[in-house]
């Protein structure tokens, strides 16, 4: 069934107003028409089941029918904090993370990091491949891209999260199975730009309580290195199976 996001507050009414780049794909690409059964997501994890009823050029209107929350978000939470890498790497680390199941995406500014970003930030551009990604892979929960902090206010950020980790190619004991933490409800991974962090970064992050990690004999991109750990941590926690 085709899933649609639509703003939480229509979730609540009998007939749901489906408007934007959602209604026209549901009538010019989708051509659904009166008694389609549609599925609608609010970006926060809920989902409902509903019948168009009518539709025009602008907007699809749909009946409500049973709310309940989707089965496709992981019971863990886990923030990737992405050192920030040249395009358009990071948007593909966006994508692959919310296809993976990552709940947020910060991207980070670390002493290696080069890219100069403009007053935006490109947080706008990064939370609509989210959106993107979200809807194409089935998530009910758009995941949030922040915008970019500095690497001690990362640091700070992940303090709230269970557990930590920092894969570091210069590690060779600390092993990523015996870093996840088991009763953890959230988990944050920490991924330098290319070049890799600065030993005096990976000093304040292991102060900070984040556990130090390799990732094997391979030194992985950063675009891969971050991907890899998620999808392992939400392998273990049961969430791929």
């Amino acid at each position: 069934m085709p899933n649609f996001f639509i703003d939480k507050e229509n979730m609540n009414r009998e007939i749901a107003e489906i408007t934007g780049e959602e209604a026209g794909h549901i009538v010019r690409v989708l051509r659904m028409r009166e008694g389609d059964e549609i599925t609608l997501f609010d970006g926060e994890g809920n989902c409902t089941d509903a019948i168009i009823e009518k539709a025009d050029a602008k907007t699809v209107w749909a009946r409500i029918g049973k709310r309940y929350p989707s089965a496709s978000e992981p019971r863990l939470k886990i923030t990737l904090f992405q050192g920030i890498p040249k395009n358009p790497k990071m948007e593909y680390v966006v994508q692959k993370a919310v296809e993976i199941g990552v709940c947020r995406i910060v991207p980070v500014k670390t002493k290696r990091t080069v890219v100069k970003l403009g007053s935006d930030g490109k947080t706008e551009r990064w939370q609509k491949i989210a959106y993107e990604a979200a809807k194409q892979c089935g998530r009910a929960y758009i995941p949030k891209v922040s915008p970019a902090l500095d690497f001690d206010a990362a640091i700070d950020e992940a303090k709230m999260c269970d557990s930590i980790i920092i894969p570091y190619e210069c590690e060779k004991e600390g092993k990523l199975a015996e870093s996840f933490g088991k009763n953890a409800a959230s988990f944050a991974i920490f991924i330098g730009p290319e070049g890799g962090f600065e030993e005096e970064e990976v000093k304040k992050a292991a102060d900070a309580g984040a556990k130090r990690v390799t990732l094997g004999k391979r030194i992985l991109r950063t675009e891969t290195a971050g991907l890899v750990c998620a999808a392992l941590r939400l392998y273990e926690a049961g969430d791929m199976e």
